[in-house]
């Protein structure tokens, strides 16, 4: 796959993006890069950018101006439907309200990416199976066997926190985005989290991006970024 020999896997240049509406806010990132292997902590406040920044990094919202390269590849050129086959091939994304599928079981909800990324798909078959591998990601999380079957929405919010977490890692994706990913857990089921995060993304050889308000955090990570010195937001004149 060219875009895991590739070493950097983002590159964010001169982006602006507006708000729409009167007197809405920008948001400008002059320069910004993610590289392979690398792990990222973005800290900031609510308010700070966070969102708009995920958005843009995973081609949900397009900038106003500037480029944005993921795995080399402009996200700008791509079609809706090519940017949703993109995010869902090469990003494992653990939302903060954690989209799962309330009444679907844990395990098909643990398994849904690969069915719209055949490379994620053929990863896990190659591994052992796809059952197998979210069993194991479960089981690595603290979810024990006799939920596995149970409908999401049974579940505590931290467990649905880790099914989310098991989502993202399945099928090895190059890059993984993090948002607020330990907002729900004690402090061991924490570092459980970010241990088998960084295991899994050291097997894949991927990229992880977190962000949280949690400074403690910072000494897990190999770089930590403030959200306000990255991000400028300013009130545009209608």
């Amino acid at each position: 796959m060219s875009g895991m020999k590739a070493k950097q896997v983002v590159h964010i240049r001169d982006v602006r993006f507006v708000w729409p509406g009167k007197n809405s806010f920008a948001l400008g990132i002059d320069d910004f890069s993610l590289h392979r292997d690398e792990h990222l902590l973005l800290l900031g406040p609510s308010g700070s950018g966070k969102s708009t920044l995920l958005s843009l990094l995973t081609g949900i919202v397009l900038p106003s101006k500037g480029t944005i390269k993921v795995l080399e590849t402009d996200m700008k050129g791509l079609s809706n439907a090519a940017r949703d086959r993109f995010r869902a091939e090469h990003f494992g994304i653990i939302f903060q309200m954690f989209n799962l599928l309330p009444y679907g079981a844990v395990l098909d909800n643990v398994v849904l990416p690969l069915y719209f990324a055949p490379k994620r798909r053929a990863r896990v078959m190659e591994a052992g199976g796809i059952e197998q591998e979210a069993h194991r990601l479960l089981t690595a999380l603290d979810i024990s066997e006799d939920l596995h079957r149970q409908p999401a929405a049974q579940l505590s919010v931290g467990q649905q926190q880790r099914v989310a977490a098991c989502r993202a890692l399945i099928g090895a994706p190059e890059i993984i985005v993090a948002d607020e990913p330990t907002s729900a857990l004690d402090h061991d089921r924490q570092q459980d989290f970010l241990d088998l995060l960084f295991a899994k993304a050291h097997e894949a050889g991927a990229a992880v991006i977190m962000v949280s308000h949690d400074p403690t955090h910072a000494n897990r990570f190999k770089r930590t970024q403030d959200l306000r010195e990255l991000i400028s937001l300013q009130e545009e004149v209608s």
